[in-house]
């Protein structure tokens, strides 16, 4: 088993909103690894007193525990228990019905559980690369946001109208049926050579950059680890800042990256 990860804020001057972690439980049966990429909010009130680094930590904490200790539940039912969770700790204190509420896209990943499967979820733009044992890579993606025109995404009011929304996206924010939009599966783990989480900080090396495929950038991240592959992103966004057609949203984005040899 390896396991490796390393993530990296968009600028100095903001906390990184990004959150990775993994585990292998104390029994030597299975593990598990959670990516989340927090939603950085326009300026202004989302009606929470905490902030999205709180809350990504919060949320990232309660999924990898459940997602460990509850081999019971789904991981659809995981992460409705833990935004549920996440939500009660601060919902005394904070408006979380307003539309900017701390959220987060996810990234949700189990192995050796009861069938020995290979457990996904995936929710919002974030990605996961499975990799079989002869080398082919298979993204697993929530492509919803990607579908939508970039017009309706320009202005902070066109976006928040599409935000857990029918015909829009959906990101893990206080609403706990959210869960059930996320993308899931499971795969025999004789099918799985390794996993690959990555935010779009560290995944626009292929969606955006075209810098190489997913299997490309797999065998990257195996040859060089994590940083390796946010260090050529970081690169890249260097080299592209006057590219304003390949750019969207942001020049530099916090980046995570979780790698899993199983």
């Amino acid at each position: 088993m390896r396991i490796e990860l390393a993530t990296s804020p968009g600028s100095a001057e903001r906390p990184n909103e990004d959150w990775a972690s993994a585990a292998l439980p104390a029994s030597g049966q299975g593990g598990s690894l959670v990516v989340l990429d927090g939603v950085t909010p326009p300026t202004g009130d989302d009606g929470c007193a905490h902030g999205v680094p709180w809350f990504t930590a919060r949320l990232g904490g309660a999924l990898l525990e459940l997602s460990t200790t509850r081999l019971d539940l789904s991981l659809t039912e995981i992460l409705s228990t833990a935004i549920r969770r996440t939500a009660d700790s601060h919902r005394q204190t904070c408006d979380l019905s307003h539309v900017r509420t701390p959220q987060a896209t996810v990234v949700l990943a189990r192995w050796g559980g009861p069938l020995d499967d290979v457990e996904h979820l995936v929710l919002s733009d974030s990605a996961l690369l499975v990799e079989a044992p002869g080398g082919e890579v298979r993204a697993v993606l929530d492509d919803r946001l990607d579908r939508l025109p970039r017009e309706a995404l320009r202005t902070h009011a066109s976006a928040d109208a599409l935000r857990n929304a029918e015909g829009g996206f959906f990101t893990a924010a206080a609403d706990p049926s959210v869960a059930a939009r996320a993308v899931t599966g499971h795969t025999p783990r004789a099918e799985v050579r390794s996993l690959t989480a990555l935010t779009d900080g560290a995944s626009r090396w292929v969606d955006m950059f075209k810098e190489g495929d997913w299997t490309q950038c797999v065998a990257l991240v195996r040859r060089e680890g994590p940083q390796g592959l946010i260090d050529r992103v970081r690169a890249v966004e260097t080299g592209a800042e006057e590219r304003t057609e390949v750019i969207r949203w942001k020049l530099h984005d916090d980046a995570a990256v979780v790698f899993a040899e199983l």
